[in-house]
């Protein structure tokens, strides 16, 4: 089944050649692109009333409408809709604040075609997206002091379950780690997501970096 997405991105050089990149791709379709955030929302809107739309692939730094405007809007109007930012900027603040605003993938534009491809089809099948760098960011900010904040009702469990979500382990791996199966994995992690409101793991990491629940790995 083929993806379908929208591009936006301000540079129209690197625009046209993500699209002409991309829709190379056997399973992958672009049906539109924009120049910033409000042109990126009106395409997917347009996009979601005549068809359907698997992923859209933003940019941040967008004139008027900026990538995370854009990503807070469109997850207003389209909750299911993933967004993947693909930009130049792998800063503490820009990662927390698209994952904040329900990005579900975060890739910096020195990733392959084969790379941005493989993340628009898990962010499509509802998984997230951090490349190695920007995973390693987030990583390296939990090493400066910060206020711990456990949120009521979290039990203990599930703190620990979240901690290695941004961590970025597998459900397999945590199971591991923990000594349980999977399931019990799974049931935690439904448990979490229900109590913080979170809808995927990309939130799961922003709200663990935030409230300083996030342990680098050892």
């Amino acid at each position: 089944m083929s993806i379908r997405m929208v591009i936006a991105d301000d540079q129209a050089s690197v625009r046209e050649a993500l699209a002409t990149m991309l829709d190379l791709i056997e399973d992958i379709t672009v049906v539109a692109t924009a120049a910033d955030g409000q042109s990126a929302v009106a395409e997917v809107t347009t996009a979601m009333k005549d068809d359907h739309l698997d992923v859209v692939l933003m940019d941040l730094r967008m004139p008027g409408t900026d990538g995370i405007e854009a990503t807070r809007i469109l997850k207003g109007r389209f909750p299911d809709l993933p967004v993947v930012v693909l930009t130049t900027f792998s800063d503490e603040r820009s990662i927390l604040d698209a994952l904040g605003a329900g990005a579900r993938g975060y890739l910096t534009k020195d990733a392959g075609r084969l790379e941005i491809a493989a993340a628009l089809r898990a962010a499509a099948a509802g998984q997230a997206v951090l490349n190695p760098e920007v995973q390693a960011r987030l990583l390296r900010a939990v090493e400066k002091p910060r206020t711990l904040e456990i949120p009521a009702g979290l039990t203990p469990r599930e703190v620990e379950v979240l901690r290695a979500v941004a961590a970025g382990l597998s459900n397999r791996e945590i199971a591991q780690q923990m000594f349980v199966s999977e399931a019990t994995v799974k049931t935690h992690i439904n448990h979490l997501f229900a109590k913080a409101q979170l809808r995927d793991r990309a939130q799961a990491v922003h709200f663990a970096f935030t409230h300083g629940l996030a342990q680098p790995s050892r």
